[in-house]
Formats: C-alpha cells, sequence, structure tokens
C-alpha cells in the first residue's frame, strides 16, 4: 500500500442523508472543525443518536468524549430539572449548595491534599486556571508539556497542546517547552521498541533543563495522550514526574479532562501510578454532556495564590446548574462503581480490537486503558509506515454505515482512531461496533493505493 489517494464509494442501501451541506443555515456558522458531519442529529438517548431521517448512529465516541455516562443520562436530566426550579446562574461572587456540594464531593473523592476547587465551563480554561496557579505559587512562568499533547485551544493554554491546533495563529507563550512523549510504538527517540522505559522523560527533561532560564513552574501532562494516538505512558511515568518536578521546585498539574471519573478503570487516572499530583484538572467527564470543569489543587497552593492576588472571574465561573449535573456524575459513578465497569468492558473491546489486528494488515496496533483505546494504522505489519489518512476514511465509513468513532489528529491525514464509547456501553452494541468497524476496515484496505 501507497498513499491515500482512493475514495470509497458507498453501496446504494448507504448512500449519506441529507446533512449540513444540503441546509443553507449551516452556512450561517463559522467552520471550526473543516467540514461538519454529513448528518443532522434530532435526537440522542445512551449509547445512540438518532438523525432527523430517523437513522440510527452508535456513539463510540461519547460526543466529545463528554457524555461519559451515556446521552440524557437519567440522573443527570432529572438534577437539571431539579436546578431550573431552582437557581441556573449567579454573580460570580455568590454561592449556592450545588457548588457547595460538589466542592465537598470532590474533595471526599479525590486524595486528602486536593480538596480545593474552582469550577469553569471547559478543560481549556481549567487548565488556563491551573497554569496561573502555577505561574502565581512558584513565582515562576516556564511550563513543560509532553509532545502529541492536547490541553485546549485557548490563547495561553495552547502553547502546551503539541498538535496542528496549535499553529496558525501567531506567537505563543514564552516559556514553553516539549519533552518526547512516551511513544513506545515508534519511539521519538530511537531507543525502545513496544515498551517505553521512560528514557524519553529522563533526557526530555535533562533538554529541558539545558533550555531553561531557570523559571520552571509546572509540569502538565495527561494519564494518557488521548488526542495525540491514545498513547498509553508506562507503569510509573507519572510517579517519576513528580520526582523530576520536586528535584525542580516545579508542580506536577495533570489534565484529566478525558481520562477522569472511570474511563480508564481507576476513578482518576493518577491513580495508576499512585501519585498525587499537587493540581488535577477535570472537565468532559464531569459534566456528563453539560459544560463543566474544576481545577482542584492544595490548600498550601490556593492559600498563597487568593493572598497573592489570584483572580479568575468570568461569566459562568461557580455556576450552579452545570455544578448539579457534576453531582449527578459523581453519584454514579462511585454508586455504580462504572471505573470498574470500564475495566472489564475495555478488556472486551481490547480483545476484540486486536482480533481486528490479526485479521488486517493495516492495523499496526492497538492501545488503551479502560474505555480509551487507539487502533493505529499502517501500510502494512511489515513497514510500520503510517498509512497517513487511512483512519479518517474508516471514521467516513463507519458514520456512513452507523457507528461515530473519531479519526486523530483531527484532519483528513489521520491514521489512529480513537475509541471512547460512554462508560454505560452494553456488550451487545460493542458487538455492533467490532462488526462495522471489522466491515469498514476491509473496504478501505481493499481500495487503498
Amino acid at each position: 500500500m501507497s498513499g491515500a489517494t482512493k475514495q470509497q464509494r458507498p453501496g446504494p442501501e448507504e448512500q449519506p442523508e441529507a446533512g449540513p451541506a444540503d441546509d443553507p443555515r449551516a452556512a450561517l456558522l463559522i467552520r471550526y472543525i473543516g467540514a461538519f458531519a454529513p448528518v443532522v442529529i434530532e435526537s440522542a438517548e445512551g449509547s445512540w443518536l438518532r438523525t432527523k431521517s430517523g437513522r440510527r448512529i452508535l456513539d463510540f465516541a461519547s460526543g466529545q468524549i463528554c457524555s461519559t455516562l451515556g446521552h440524557r443520562n437519567a440522573r443527570i436530566v432529572d438534577a437539571l430539572r431539579e436546578a431550573l426550579d431552582t437557581v441556573i446562574h449567579l454573580d460570580s461572587k455568590m454561592l449556592s449548595e450545588p457548588v457547595l456540594q460538589l466542592a465537598a464531593r470532590l474533595a471526599k473523592s479525590l486524595p486528602e491534599t486536593l480538596n480545593r476547587s474552582i469550577f469553569v465551563s471547559t478543560g481549556a480554561e481549567a487548565n488556563e486556571v491551573a497554569l496561573k496557579l502555577a505561574k502565581t505559587y512558584t513565582g515562576k512562568f516556564e511550563v513543560v508539556g509532553v509532545a502529541r499533547s492536547f490541553h485546549g485551544v485557548a490563547g495561553g493554554v495552547a502553547s502546551y497542546t503539541f498538535l496542528p491546533a496549535r499553529r496558525g495563529y501567531g506567537p505563543l507563550l514564552p516559556g514553553a517547552h516539549a519533552i518526547p512523549a512516551p511513544y513506545a510504538y515508534r519511539c521519538p527517540i530511537r531507543h525502545c521498541a513496544n515498551a517505553c522505559d521512560m528514557t524519553c522523560l529522563e533526557t526530555g527533561f535533562e533538554q529541558v533543563d539545558q533550555a531553561s532560564v531557570g523559571s520552571l513552574a509546572a509540569f502538565i501532562v495527561e494519564p494518557v495522550l488521548s488526542s495525540g494516538g491514545v498513547i498509553v505512558p508506562p507503569d510509573g511515568y507519572l510517579r517519576r514526574a513528580k520526582e523530576l518536578c520536586d528535584e525542580r521546585d516545579m508542580l506536577l498539574i495533570v489534565d484529566e479532562s478525558q481520562t477522569g471519573l472511570g474511563r480508564l478503570g481507576s476513578v482518576y487516572g493518577f491513580e495508576h501510578d499512585d501519585v498525587v499530583p499537587d493540581i488535577v484538572v477535570l472537565s468532559k467527564t464531569l459534566g456528563g454532556g453539560v459544560p463543566l470543569a474544576a481545577t482542584v489543587t492544595t490548600a498550601a497552593i490556593e492559600q498563597r495564590c487568593a493572598a497573592q492576588g489570584f483572580s479568575h472571574v468570568t461569566s459562568h465561573v461557580s455556576d450552579p446548574l452545570p455544578a448539579a449535573a457534576g453531582l449527578a456524575v459523581l453519584d454514579h459513578v462511585e454508586e455504580d462503581k462504572l471505573h470498574e465497569r470500564a475495566a472489564a468492558l475495555g478488556h472486551y473491546l481490547m480483545t476484540a480490537l486486536t482480533a481486528l489486528r490479526q485479521k488486517h494488515d493495516c492495523v499496526g496496533d492497538v492501545r488503551g486503558r479502560g474505555l480509551l483505546i487507539g487502533v493505529e494504522f499502517v501500510e502494512s505489519q511489515e513497514s510500520l509506515a503510517p498509512a497517513y489518512g487511512m483512519a479518517a476514511q474508516v471514521a467516513a465509513l463507519c458514520l456512513e454505515r452507523g457507528l461515530s468513532v473519531h479519526a486523530i489528529p483531527t484532519g483528513k491525514r489521520a491514521h489512529c482512531l480513537r475509541i471512547a464509547p460512554p462508560l454505560t456501553i452494553s456488550r451487545k452494541d460493542i458487538d455492533v461496533a467490532i462488526e462495522t468497524l471489522d466491515r469498514s476496515i476491509g473496504d478501505v484496505l481493499r481500495g487503498w493505493a
């Protein structure tokens, strides 16, 4: 195989329905992700979407990895209805019972030292807060990230997002450093083969020491690099990162936006390495589909920052309505042990996807943790050359056949699939998705030239 030139042609029963391209109102929207999906969704429930024409689509991406408990989860809907009957929005200085309850519940859920929270709307905003806290607390400004990480596209945090989303908008913040990703399948420092020994972490920090101007404030990292290809660090990675931070008087920020609250098979991803970060960021999974994010830190960090005049006043900080949704999410995850369910179903899904690798020569690697799994496409398992664009074609064909999956990194050259179904997914629905993936991969492979 070579190149991504041939386009798949769906059969008569799979012709795309009328979508945004056929609706003149779509032209009134700013195109923020290239072309919109070729469907218009009318409703969603559980793991399924329904288009305006009545066609059902299995959502194997949890929306934008936000509907972790499925669409229109009954607990979340009930919590929102109650909030609508009491209070939706307040002056940013005013607190409400849902916000106070959520702060208490998060403090109980997290390690004892992580007991100071602020509630905002998105992961990008929560990461901005985390970085402002780190810079205020340390009095320093340099921040280290990991190549292939995604922490948001807002102006500041985009400086530490090392994916195409950072490009094209002029200078970013000074003091941004990147270390190599723990990408065992394609070791960026040409050292490991299929098993990362963390040399990338050690040598990365050595390079940062050489480049730094002596003002290292924080290291920001995801427990699993989701948008960069579902890259899973080796056991102990976060623990060693914390040691390297402590040696340099830096703070460790763990961005759990895409991994927290059960998705990886533990309530929080950092628990896998038995480490306690200085700051934790939660978003997508916290709101269950409602815009809600949190930055959580220690009392010592909060007290020093407050004394120095820390400020982050936005229109929807501490809003009661999304806080009510967050409480419902925490209840559901903890009471029904959804993290344990994610671990069990993740094993089932990983086994099925590994079987596809054995069947299709273009599937080079299957990796992940819990219900966050990546599939990387190659020209052949012998060459291991990335099959740029294959994931984008497979995802498009899957959507025509009633399955939504994410091709990553975003764009026509995507060569990985990110699979992140709701934690409430059934084995039956997993089987449906695997059958659709199997057929779609085979069809794309036959037309690949």
